[in-house]
């Protein structure tokens, strides 16, 4: 299996970066490939709602470090999503990378009963880490992503939920999320 691993905290060893390596570190130990972006460290813009990608290209038009991100995720099979929860939201790296799918759709989306260009059946891991505790605040945050990445035709949507995490690195004193993020790497290349 092909894996696009996204890291949209701007903290390299943040909680949301620990899960993920988790479940990637599992993942390629059952033979998996796995390329990991830190899109802090990339220089990228969010959608200029140009259009382009509706009128004359079948991609963004944009040339810049998202450019190989998008592709990859294009190749993928399996795409992680790791972010820490800001304002009630994902990351501001993250949401730029989700906005600039756009280009993943096909000029009438709206009406095609297959709106996406990219290949059906992929798998989506959603890392959610936050600080609050109460794990029903911001519990809105994955089914709002998690409807997208649905349209876009993935099949299959994993959450990996840590709350009550603060300092980086906090999360692993959690290990049932750490246990749950290897579990889900077996889960979705079914091994046991």
């Amino acid at each position: 299996m092909n894996i696009v691993c996204l890291l949209g905290s701007p903290r390299p060893q943040g909680n949301s970066a620990i899960v993920s390596k988790r479940f990637c570190d599992t993942a390629e130990g059952l033979g998996s490939e796995v390329k990991t972006f830190a899109l802090n460290k990339l220089k990228y813009r969010g959608c200029q709602a140009c259009m382009t990608c509706k009128t004359r290209l079948d991609r963004c038009v944009l040339k810049d470090d998202l450019s190989e991100v998008l592709e990859a995720v294009r190749e993928s099979d399996i795409l992680v999503i790791a972010s820490p929860t800001y304002y009630g939201d994902l990351s501001s790296q993250l949401k730029a990378f989700i906005d600039r799918t756009f280009s993943f759709l096909v000029p009438d989306y709206q009406t095609n009963p297959n709106p996406c260009r990219i290949k059906p059946g992929k798998k989506l891991v959603f890392i959610q880490t936050q600080a609050e505790p109460d794990e029903n605040a911001f519990s809105d945050v994955f089914p709002r992503y998690e409807a997208f990445f649905k349209w876009y035709g993935f099949d299959g949507t994993h959450l990996i939920r840590a709350c009550g995490v603060v300092d980086a690195g906090e999360v692993e004193t959690h290990k049932d999320i750490l246990s749950l993020a290897e579990e889900t790497a077996k889960t979705i290349l079914k091994q046991p």
